[in-house]
């Protein structure tokens, strides 16, 4: 296990409700979520993590989101709970990756793949980020995507007869050999 951190910058611009999502100790935290946002954009991104979707008056959020120059934001602070995987929240932090995905139509059974790679600049800060996480939180050990833990379909905005993955990140163009070679985390297959 690594014993100190890789330098890795990052900017932290938490979200205007982040003082309301739930608190938790480190020790819950065993799982990262890897995510991409299937929006266009950082700034898009950013608008659709501070809409208040909730009662509580927070909305659906990851902790951190790495840009397609690797650039990598901190939006919610790892003692607190973010809204970005059903079922699993409590015990995970989670991380997008800025990647257009199916958007803006995300649920049209015509357009379902997923087929932007990801740039080496934001693997490699996922990679530093992943072992930057291991580093500072002992109990984190499992590794998983968003499309591992939510297998839920839905009927499609185009056709109501047929069914869409809900969820389908990081996709299959997510280099899931080469993060795992360069973690020591495993990957939580349910």
């Amino acid at each position: 296990m690594l014993t100190t951190p890789p330098p890795l910058p990052i900017t932290v611009d938490l979200l205007p409700y982040e003082a309301r999502l739930d608190a938790r100790a480190l020790a819950q935290i065993d799982l990262v979520v890897i995510h991409c946002t299937e929006l266009p954009d950082l700034a898009t991104a950013r608008a659709f993590g501070e809409r208040e979707l909730y009662a509580s008056g927070t909305g659906n959020c990851g902790h951190y989101y790495i840009d397609r120059d690797g650039s990598v934001v901190q939006y919610v602070s790892l003692q607190r709970i973010a809204h970005h995987v059903r079922g699993y929240n409590v015990r995970a932090i989670g991380i997008e990756l800025v990647n257009t995905g199916r958007y803006p139509h995300w649920h049209d059974s015509r357009h379902q793949a997923m087929d932007e790679p990801y740039t080496e600049a934001q693997i490699a800060a996922l990679i530093a980020l992943l072992r930057r996480l291991q580093a500072e939180v002992p109990s984190l050990r499992l590794i998983a995507g968003h499309e591992d833990l939510d297998t839920t379909t839905e009927a499609a905005s185009d056709d109501p007869a047929v069914q869409v993955p809900r969820k389908r990140d990081p996709g299959p163009l997510f280099p899931w050999p080469r993060v795992l070679e360069a973690v020591t985390l495993q990957r939580l297959l349910p």
